[in-house]
């Protein structure tokens, strides 16, 4: 239990770092915007009650915004993400349900399975975030390309991640 605990906050201090220093600092045009950090909440244990995973988003969203100078922008998106987490995972949970102590990996759950939940949750976000930063109808049509095309990137580093840092435990 406390190995998990360090374990995600090493993760989450990690993830801020990388999203403030370098993924903030790379340009790829108007459009594409990643946001790594979510990878934080995508990896939060099935276990984890849903006041914490709201807490912990609301913490997360409030760190990022300290760095981006966007006053609650991201805190809003990634409390809403936090939120539809758990309808998420019971839109996808197997029939039994999913096995103590299990993580919600690729290597663990499947391609499949982590890119539906991946991709709806990422998406949300994403949705939330650039239409609070836009706030207005006269730019709906190009906020929601850039919402496609931010989510697809972020995806895709999430997934390459998934593939850098997680291994699946061994069965003794």
């Amino acid at each position: 239990m406390i190995n998990e605990i360090i374990k995600n906050i090493f993760r989450f201090l990690i993830l801020v770092l990388a999203q403030v220093l370098i993924i903030k600092n790379i340009d790829l045009g108007r459009f594409i915007n990643p946001f790594l950090y979510v990878l934080f909440i995508l990896m939060l244990p099935f276990e984890t009650p849903n006041w914490l995973i709201l807490f912990v988003s609301l913490i997360l969203g409030l760190t990022v915004d300290m760095f981006y100078d966007t006053l609650g922008m991201h805190a809003a998106a990634t409390v809403f993400m936090g939120f539809c987490r758990v309808g998420v995972l019971k839109l996808f949970s197997p029939r039994e349900g999913y096995e103590f102590g299990t993580q919600p990996t690729i290597q663990y759950l499947g391609i499949p399975w982590f890119l539906s939940y991946a991709s709806i949750l990422i998406f949300l976000h994403h949705l939330v975030l650039f239409y609070i930063e836009v706030f207005r109808f006269s730019e709906l049509l190009s906020t929601f390309v850039k919402v496609i095309l931010s989510s697809l990137f972020t995806l895709l580093l999430v997934i390459i991640s998934q593939f850098l840092f997680y291994r699946k435990k061994e069965q003794s």
